[in-house]
């Protein structure tokens, strides 16, 4: 509530500091020459000087004050009961913020309850003063803002370079992100890879972190059975139905496909996008398995299993079609018109033409709408939960039940679980690994991307 009041406080603050500025800019403009700036640049300027400070001040008020409320229950005289251990005082800690924020909620810990209105004093107190300070800081830089409204002041040029360190600003915040998440995962595998070799974890052919209790880690660690089922289900069966699917989808809707029917067809097949996951699933689960099986069993085949790598990668190639027709659509749509019309002067066939001319100079763009494709499929997580099981096993058959990483690693993280023993842990090294194996399928899209591009004048 408090925050919410105070970003409106401070985007009230800053509108007023806009209207404010433009007014006394206003008053000083003559005409174009009698000014550096047009008047509703001094207003930005000032916008600028009211809103960002006062954000600063209060993301970093932000981030220290729940340390300092911590320490201000401890030494209210309700927390005189409270345990001497760290982890039970956190937890009780948690507690009580968890019941002043919803009374409703029920902690464990009795001592919880006595805590909570300790809680709601400091939080309230120590949110009163991170708002004055805000207020203060988005004052104090409107005050130095107003000040510098003058007809020599270059405001444009500054809010300009304003817009620019935002921009650069956002720039590094996804790239820092991108180094968090990398490092998290590094960090977390490090503390697996202490206690299971690598060598172990990616060529051992059994995997049961159930069992894994004592010296006997590396055993039981082996993700080779995981990566297969991965690329079995995502990379081999969707692809081949996404592939050819999506293709001859993109191929029908540039080259013969009419004005009304394009107009009608790309959006439907592009709906595919859109469903959510867990309606794949239970399509997967409920239709498509029991179908196979059923299949199966028709054709001879003994016990067959309603879950099936089959079920999930077909489903899961269906939902990928977008991906590759979208982009293959693009990648055909941007070949210069003159390279088809010269081919088909030339007596070449509509058909040859699109197979030796069109498709060729679109392959970049089609490798980069099967890569991006073949990305999406290796981190789906709720077909294969639905459709293809939690078995970790090590075979060809399609008709088998199987799992994949992503699997393992939701398997891994949910549930009551110690968060440092080697089993938890090992879904942040199967994480590591999946993020390695995308790392490494963006790069070679890119170097066949650049091997077969082609530069048209």
């Amino acid at each position: 509530m408090i925050l919410s009041i105070v970003l409106a406080a401070v985007l009230a603050l800053g509108l007023v500091g806009w209207l404010a500025a433009r007014a006394r800019a206003r008053l000083l403009y003559k005409g174009r020459d009698s000014m550096h700036s047009m008047p509703v640049y001094h207003a930005w300027h000032l916008a600028l000087w009211v809103v960002v400070p006062a954000l600063l001040v209060w993301g970093i008020w932000s981030a220290i004050s729940p340390a300092m409320v911590d320490q201000a229950v401890l030494a209210s005289p309700a927390a005189a009961g409270l345990s001497t251990d760290p982890l039970q005082r956190a937890t009780t800690l948690s507690e009580a913020r968890s019941i002043a924020a919803d009374p409703t909620f029920i902690g464990f810990n009795p001592l919880s309850t006595t805590l909570a209105e300790p809680m709601r004093a400091a939080q309230t107190r120590f949110g009163l003063i991170g708002a004055a300070l805000v207020a203060i800081a988005g004052l104090a830089g409107g005050g130095y803002a107003f000040t510098r409204v003058r007809a020599g002041f270059p405001a444009r040029t500054q809010v300009e370079r304003g817009i620019m360190l935002v921009l650069l600003g956002a720039s590094l915040l996804a790239i820092f992100t991108t180094f968090g998440i990398v490092g998290s995962l590094v960090f977390e595998a490090g503390l697996f890879f202490r206690d299971v070799s690598p060598i172990a974890f990616l060529t051992g052919l059994h995997w049961s972190p159930a069992n894994a209790v004592g010296s006997d880690l590396d055993a039981n660690f082996g993700a080779v059975p995981l990566f297969w089922g991965t690329i079995y289900i995502g990379a081999i069966i969707a692809m081949l139905v996404a592939i050819p699917l999506g293709l001859m989808s993109a191929v029908y809707l540039t080259q013969y496909a009419d004005a009304r029917a394009r107009k009608v067809l790309k959006p439907v097949l592009e709906i595919l996008a859109g469903i959510p996951t867990v309606v794949y699933g239970y399509f997967a689960a409920l239709s498509v398995a029991p179908f196979i099986r059923d299949l199966a069993a028709s054709l001879g085949y003994q016990n067959p299993s309603t879950e099936s790598a089959l079920a999930a990668g077909l489903v899961m190639g269906v939902m990928i079609i977008p991906f590759v027709s979208s982009m293959a659509d693009d990648a055909i749509t941007a070949v210069p018109r003159a390279m088809a019309d010269g081919s088909l002067a030339m007596g070449a066939t509509k058909s040859e033409t699109i197979k030796k001319v069109l498709l060729p100079a679109a392959l970049p763009g089609i490798v980069a709408g099967v890569m991006l494709a073949i990305s999406r499929a290796i981190g789906e997580t709720m077909i294969v939960v639905m459709a293809a099981g939690a078995t970790a096993r090590l075979t060809a058959d399609p008709l088998a039940s199987m799992t994949t990483v992503t699997y393992q690693i939701v398997q891994l993280l949910t549930g009551d679980q110690e968060f440092n023993s080697p089993k938890t842990l090992s879904a942040f090294a199967l994480g590591l690994v999946l993020f390695v194996v995308t790392l490494i399928l963006n790069i070679i899209a890119l170097r066949v991307v650049k091997r077969f591009r082609e530069a048209y004048e």
